[in-house]
């Protein structure tokens, strides 16, 4: 497997780090969870199917656990020595508190300089705002997301999905893998940090144009992607569902007005997104209104255009793509598995459908360091 021989030590908790290893775990790499004796708090989040949550097992499924105290000598030393062995470190602490903990990058590099060590945290170490506890919701609202996302009574919405627990282990990961190949040039090891709000500002380069350019809050009813445009945007169908239309090429546009007997609507598009789009949208509006969802996917996929349902989650996961593509696995008990979206022709995945007891490899793990330090 790609990275088959790769060891990693991995200290952190609920989304973002364990997201970043998931990924090397899935790929080959020997991941080393290390828990407290209380265990993630991710074990108890959510509904379960099986000995742990359906969010655990989909962060943490072929890895090891190990349980360390580390507010002990003994387990602390026992990290350290392990590290020694370990190609990557990852942890999600605020700033400050590996290193109090005795288990930061000088800490860390001083026993293996060879290690890229990958702290993920809220804000970063230089910030004004470090020592701040934070979620993704609480990022979200600082980055202005959630000023960008609002709901029909113009308030802004709660997201779905975290976007900055996802964007920071994505990044996390870029940075561990970009430091990995540096050290297969150098032979140096190298410090990592991604902080969510870093990460969540990196992820708007497509809504800031009225910031940069013009110093203004942009308008998320009037611009391209937020509500603006008549075929950027959700829309109502007679029994109760909804349809997205969601490309605004000139092509997709004429297609779409040309069918429903409307083409001079076409020219309010070109001038681009905007409240003088409205006689478009109140067009569309009155024509999928009249219709059910069922027979307004069958009529768009008559044209070609960018267009889908608007899917509750069980849905999604019954969509036929999902299926062709093998998107959900299941392991011998039956449960379901997210699979890799990452695709390798020569050597796949192979994700280890299984998630560990809370401490199951301690005991494995810290003989065989024993073992190594005595062929040492």
């Amino acid at each position: 497997m790609t990275l088959a021989g790769l060891r990693v030590v991995d200290l952190s908790v609920f989304l973002p780090g364990p997201y970043l290893t998931l990924t090397l775990a899935d790929h080959g790499a020997e991941v080393i969870k290390i828990e407290s004796p209380d265990g993630d708090p991710g074990r108890k989040i959510g509904e379960a199917d099986g000995p742990s949550t359906v969010f655990f097992r989909n962060l943490n499924r072929g890895k090891k656990s190990v349980v360390l105290n580390l507010k002990e000598p003994r387990d602390r030393e026992s990290l350290l020595r392990l590290c020694t062995t370990a190609d990557v470190f990852v942890e999600s602490f605020r700033p400050g508190v590996v290193e109090r903990l005795g288990v930061g990058y000088a800490q860390v590099a001083a026993r293996n300089p060879a290690i890229v060590y990958c702290s993920i945290n809220a804000f970063g170490a230089d910030s004004p705002y470090r020592d701040r506890p934070a979620h993704d919701l609480a990022l979200e609202a600082v980055s202005g997301v959630l000023s960008m996302t609002l709901g029909d009574d113009g308030r802004p919405a709660l997201p779905g999905i975290p976007i900055a627990d996802i964007a920071a282990g994505l990044h996390g990961l870029s940075g561990v893998l970009m430091a990995l190949l540096r050290r297969q040039r150098t032979g140096l090891g190298e410090r990592v940090e991604v902080a969510m709000h870093d990460a969540l500002l990196a992820a708007m380069p497509n809504i800031l144009g009225p910031v940069f350019a013009e110093k203004r809050q942009p308008n998320p009813k009037a611009e391209r992607t937020t509500g603006g445009s008549a075929f950027y945007r959700l829309y109502d169908t007679a029994d109760g569902r909804q349809i997205a239309l969601a490309g605004q090429e000139a092509k997709f546009v004429e297609s779409v007005l040309g069918a429903v007997g409307r083409p001079d609507l076409a020219a309010l598009c070109a001038r681009g997104p905007g409240p003088h789009q409205q006689p478009v949208v109140d067009c569309l509006r009155d024509f999928f209104a009249g219709r059910s969802q069922r027979d307004a996917l069958e009529w768009l996929a008559r044209l070609d255009v960018c267009f889908a349902p608007v899917n509750t989650l069980p849905e999604a996961f019954e969509d036929e793509n999902v299926a062709a593509r093998g998107l959900v696995l299941r392991d011998e008990h039956g449960r379901q598995h997210l699979a890799p979206p990452v695709r390798f022709t020569s050597e796949p995945a192979r994700p280890v459908l299984r998630e560990p007891r809370l401490g199951e490899h301690t005991d494995e793990v810290l003989a065989e360091l024993e073992e190594r330090e005595a062929d040492w």
